[in-house]
């Protein structure tokens, strides 16, 4: 019996914690906010067009912010990077006009693919506090940087994650990067809420159903990336010959479509935080404190 009341007890007691893992108000309710993604390389995004596709819809700004221009990623020794930076920004803005995002909503940093991790991190921090400041997002959506432990991914991907949570801090203090404010008139800005994806700790189902063919049709446009014509032998030698699905052979192209419509589902999942950007990594749902 004691026990029992001393486990009842703690329940009691970390239940306003569980509840702050949650948004205040549903996602699928949110109007008026300002949401931005940050990735690494044009498609990271791809997997969460359900979910952007939904929130522009509903009234808020979404943005998409990629630290690279994914000019490395083909095994097509005919390939160059500056024909292939061309075609990942072709793609990626196909992708956004399939669910919703003008091309005003992108924005890429321009880092060479596969090398973010050496470039000047005080550079690239600033580069990304002052979007942060100009945007003033609501909410930021980033690759998960784990919880009470290192999450491992791919060396843009790991970087992603901790730069993205690393501009969030700096972006609310004044004192950093105090040239924004002085000198261009930026404010700070405190994003307090997080969702993160690829996580072991996801606490946040987000209903895509209706959105799911605009999925499909987005992911679809990374040509380049996903089928093995566009990734092995480009059609095309033009600098400015983009492929269309016309381009893959008949029983590939085939198998490409079947594939996106058979691995979309109905749902994302995130990892949903709300509090301060120091506590991102305390847990899905203890630990967190607010403002």
């Amino acid at each position: 019996m004691k026990q029992i009341m001393i486990l009842t007890a703690a329940v009691l007691l970390l239940l306003p914690l569980y509840a702050n893992a949650q948004p205040e108000v549903p996602i699928e309710e949110w109007t008026g906010k300002t949401i931005l993604l940050v990735g690494a390389h044009p498609d990271d995004d791809a997997g969460r067009h359900g979910t952007l596709a939904m929130l522009q819809e509903n009234g808020n700004d979404v943005y998409i912010m990629l630290l690279t221009n994914g000019n490395v990623g083909t095994r097509d020794r005919k390939m160059t990077r500056q024909r292939l930076e061309k075609i990942r920004r072709h793609e990626q803005l196909n992708a956004m006009n399939h669910i919703g995002l003008p091309a005003e909503n992108y924005i890429n940093l321009g880092y060479t693919d596969g090398m973010v991790e050496f470039a000047d991190k005080e550079e690239l921090v600033k580069r990304m506090v002052w979007w942060y400041r100009k945007l003033q997002p609501d909410v930021l959506i980033a690759f998960e940087p784990g919880y009470r432990y290192q999450r491992w991914h791919k060396a843009d991907h790991r970087a992603a994650a901790y730069l993205a949570v690393d501009a969030a801090r700096a972006a609310e203090w004044h004192l950093i990067f105090p040239e924004h404010l002085h000198q261009e008139g930026l404010e700070p800005v405190r994003i307090n809420e997080y969702m993160f994806w690829g996580s072991e700790g996801n606490n946040m189902t987000v209903d895509i159903s209706d959105y799911r063919e605009q999925k499909i049709q987005s992911r679809m446009a990374y040509l380049s990336q996903f089928s093995e014509t566009g990734r092995s032998n480009y059609p095309g030698n033009s600098e400015d010959y983009f492929m269309t699905l016309d381009d893959l052979p008949a029983e590939e192209r085939r198998a490409y479509m079947d594939r996106f419509r058979n691995s979309t589902g109905d749902t994302e999942s995130f990892r949903y935080y709300r509090g301060a950007p120091d506590g991102v990594g305390s847990g899905p749902a203890l630990g967190q404190r607010e403002y």
